[in-house]
């Protein structure tokens, strides 16, 4: 295998607005749309052997314009399940909990059906990710694999690849539309581009719409 491509969707509403989505199906904004269209020149030139991709829309449609073909949705890329917490703001969290902590406190319960997850939790699907991607590896040669997910579940994978504890992920930002590499080097695992994305004035420029796209 080559190197693992991480992709976290485009903007949607409520990552504009800072609320807390996993489950909650919203689609990408008109923003979103350019910043999944500007991922194509990030990517381009990459053997991509295969694409795993999160089953939400927002995901899929990222990986849909960014030119990713035949993606495989892979239900353990959902996002974390922030539980109660869902739709919710940090901002609003710490009104009524100021030292609250996503990766160390993880989230109150919500119910039955999104219960919400631990860190140590989000960190178990992340490790059958990446088991997954090892096992695909030896399908792809020297092609890399790409992953379209989200934030904080990403963040999570990333510090599993280098054997850190899923708390570790608090030290790896993602913006909305970026693009991360992992790798290795002296066959260790490393990190060899992080939190990639194109300035929103150059999404024109760099990715002009097709009449398909408008």
């Amino acid at each position: 295998m080559g190197e693992l491509i991480l992709i976290r969707h485009g903007e949607t509403e409520w990552s504009r607005n800072g609320r807390h989505t996993s489950h909650t199906d919203l689609p990408l904004t008109d923003l979103g749309e350019r910043q999944a269209r500007a991922l194509v020149p990030l990517i381009a030139g990459r053997k991509i052997g295969l694409t795993l991709v999160s089953p939400a829309l927002r995901a899929r449609r990222t990986a849909e314009l960014a030119g990713l073909d035949s993606p495989r949705v892979t239900p353990d890329l959902r996002e974390w399940d922030y539980g109660g917490y869902e739709g919710v703001t940090t901002v609003e969290i710490h009104r009524t909990r100021p030292s609250w902590n996503l990766w160390t406190d993880g989230v109150t319960p919500g119910p039955e059906a999104y219960p919400g997850e631990t860190p140590a939790e989000v960190g178990k699907r992340a490790d059958r990710v990446l088991t997954e991607v090892r096992t695909a590896a030896e399908q792809v040669g020297d092609a890399d694999i790409a992953l379209v997910a989200h934030s904080h579940f990403l963040r999570v994978l990333t510090a599993r690849y280098l054997g850190l504890a899923p708390a570790g992920g608090a030290m790896f930002q993602l913006v909305t539309g970026a693009v991360s590499r992992l790798g290795t080097e002296h066959g260790q695992p490393v990190i060899t581009a992080l939190n990639l994305a194109l300035p929103e004035s150059l999404f024109h420029a760099a990715v002009p719409e097709s009449p398909e796209q408008t």
